[in-house]
């Protein structure tokens, strides 16, 4: 549990120093034509990936490392 409380505090982190910065003339774009939706859609969407591809080896490693201290 003490993983996820580190991701979670680490993305709030990150959401809110995004916020706080000045918006740049790309960022205000991206507001105007109403695809900053998309933009963090994506953003999500990778993360997530990352996040559960890092969790699957995680649990394969400790599988690794079980078997080899069995035998």
């Amino acid at each position: 549990m003490k993983k996820y409380n580190a991701v979670f505090a680490c993305l709030l982190l990150v959401l809110f120093t995004n916020s706080a910065a000045a918006s740049s003339s790309l960022e205000e774009y991206f507001y105007a034509s109403g695809k900053i939706k998309v933009v963090i859609t994506v953003a999500a969407i990778v993360l997530i990936g990352l996040f559960v591809y890092l969790q699957r080896l995680d649990s394969r490693l400790k599988k690794l490392e079980k078997n080899k201290i069995e035998k």
